[in-house]
């Protein structure tokens, strides 16, 4: 597979809205009160069923595979539940941006506990790379007044980037706290626990700020028959490019910065060599292991 970046797309996200969402993240680093928390939310292609590239355009072919929520986006949610928990009072709210069936993902986070949601659906989307994909999000943010903090999981199942997070803090002009394993709020202030190769490191910034989780930052929580109950009533806004405040042109695959070329399916596996041990069976294994620059 071949990824060309493009040298033309869309440009930095407009100065009215890039100073609107900063000034809504500054109003809501001086406020005082519950807690507004917001989880991003990604519906994802099936880790355990066939996936493959469409023909057309090399995107993923979303419509012929079981789609979930993502794990990570559950850990997501989780936490931003926790956090809530332990103030005793706030608000969690999704945001998620994907087709019509994605609402089952995002039912699945109100199922949780999270308290409404936001949904971006338009089939313009198609094809987003992450750099529009932030900026979608970054607008989608703004249009909740009083925010506190943005939790996400580091990187989607599907795309493995690992960007969208410290892109959006960017565009929004706030702290980004990523790969962190731990979180606690005190005050104004977010503290993270981040576990590396390079070992362990505490971070701290004053809200509002962007949170990214890893896989061992908890254990979702199994949504509860009374929570799948009221996940059917709490309020869902559903948005399309205009109601979101959106040009056609700052997304979609014709605009993305990034696009697939060319793509191969997986070469089908091989029958591996038999090996018969008549005594010098280690010999013939060490022989086929240096065959193959194993060793």
């Amino acid at each position: 597979m071949r990824v060309r970046p493009r040298t033309t797309g869309t440009g930095p996200l407009d100065e009215d809205d890039a100073a609107c969402a900063r000034a809504q993240a500054a109003a809501a680093g001086g406020r005082r009160g519950p807690m507004k928390i917001v989880a991003l939310v990604k519906q994802v292609a099936d880790t355990y069923s066939e996936r493959k590239l469409s023909d057309s355009d090399h995107t993923l072919d979303r419509e012929g595979t079981e789609a979930v929520i993502d794990e990570i986006n559950e850990r997501a949610v989780e936490q931003a539940l926790l956090v809530k928990e332990a103030a005793g009072e706030g608000e969690v709210v999704v945001v998620s941006i994907g087709p019509d069936r994605a609402t089952d993902a995002i039912r699945k986070a109100l199922s949780m506990g999270a308290d409404s949601a936001v949904h971006l659906s338009d089939e313009a989307i198609h094809g987003s790379c992450a750099v529009q994909t932030a900026r979608a999000l970054t607008k989608l943010i703004g249009r909740q007044e009083g925010w506190d903090l943005v939790i996400a999981g580091n990187s989607a199942s599907d795309g493995q980037i690992a960007a969208v997070p410290a892109m959006v803090a960017d565009l929004l002009g706030v702290p980004a706290l990523t790969w962190a394993n731990e979180l606690s709020v005190s005050g104004s202030t977010v503290t993270v626990k981040r576990e590396t190769d390079d070992g362990v490191t505490h971070l701290s910034a004053e809200l509002p700020a962007v949170v990214a989780v890893g896989e061992k930052s908890n254990e979702p929580r199994y949504p509860s028959f009374k929570g799948i109950m009221a996940a059917k009533k709490k309020p869902v806004e559903s948005l399309d490019l205009a109601g979101a405040g959106i040009d056609a042109s700052e997304v979609g695959l014709a605009n993305a910065l990034t696009t697939v070329t060319s793509s191969a399916p997986k070469p089908p596996k091989q029958a591996g060599e038999k090996v018969t041990d008549e005594g010098d069976g280690g010999a013939k294994i060490a022989e086929f292991l240096v065959g193959q620059k194993l060793i």
